[in-house]
């Protein structure tokens, strides 16, 4: 595990600390979690990228209207 040092306002610090407090965790076990939602969320796009780079080959035919589009079948 790597440390670092994150720098936020004083009142900022001391009310996420009171949030976490309220949820019986600590302020650092609350920034690993929001580390880990960011960095999967990271992931899942570069997922979809190679998705989309994956149909790339796919082709309608032409436009579709507004109207198609919109349509539920």
């Amino acid at each position: 595990m790597e440390t670092f040092v994150l720098t936020a306002e004083k009142e900022t610090l001391e009310d996420a600390r009171k949030a976490a407090e309220t949820e019986n965790r600590t302020l650092e076990e609350v920034v690993r979690e929001l580390l880990a939602k960011y960095a999967a969320g990271v992931e899942r796009g570069r997922k979809f990228d190679a998705v989309m780079e994956q149909m790339k080959y796919v082709n309608a035919g032409r436009k579709f209207t507004r109207e198609e589009m919109n349509e539920r079948r």
